[in-house]
């Protein structure tokens, strides 16, 4: 069965919440490709339409729109996802994978198109954060000061 971190992005109120699906609630995103709309009925997070602009598979190897299917495959390329080029002109061959969402992605990332995201505020996180902040206190270094015992 698919398992994936679906992260919604909500441009209008500049966050990047992650959602984890798997089993059916996952289902609805296998075989969508980079580009296609899917509803958020279907996967349980509000009325909201979504846009699937990427994502990554187990490996942590990135989708590509240009290519097609699910697939690893090498790639030749001059920029853009999953190549960054050092020099004008430069083209490596790298491993990217398809534009289909499948069995073997981990995350996608998407973006709010229509609607309001109504998912609840990770306040817990926040909480614990907060706490374990409050209880790390600084230590002094063993040792004394830095190059004491240099000559």
């Amino acid at each position: 069965m698919a398992k994936f971190t679906l992260n919604v992005s909500d441009p209008k109120a500049k966050t990047t919440r992650p959602v984890a699906l798997e089993g059916v609630r996952a289902q609805p995103l296998v075989g969508k490709g980079i580009g296609e709309s899917v509803d958020g009925r279907l996967l349980n997070i509000g009325t909201v339409m979504l846009k699937i602009t990427g994502g990554t598979d187990k490996d942590g190897i990135p989708m590509r729109w240009d290519i097609q299917g699910t697939a690893k495959k090498k790639a030749l390329l001059t920029k853009g996802v999953g190549f960054r080029s050092k020099v004008d002109g430069e083209r490596r061959r790298k491993l990217v994978r398809g534009r289909v969402v499948g069995d073997e992605t981990m995350q996608v990332n998407s973006v709010v198109v229509e609607g309001q995201l109504s998912l609840p505020e990770p306040a817990a996180a926040a909480k614990s954060g907060e706490s374990e902040a409050g209880k790390k206190e600084e230590k002094p270094k063993a040792g004394g000061k830095k190059g004491a015992g240099k000559k």
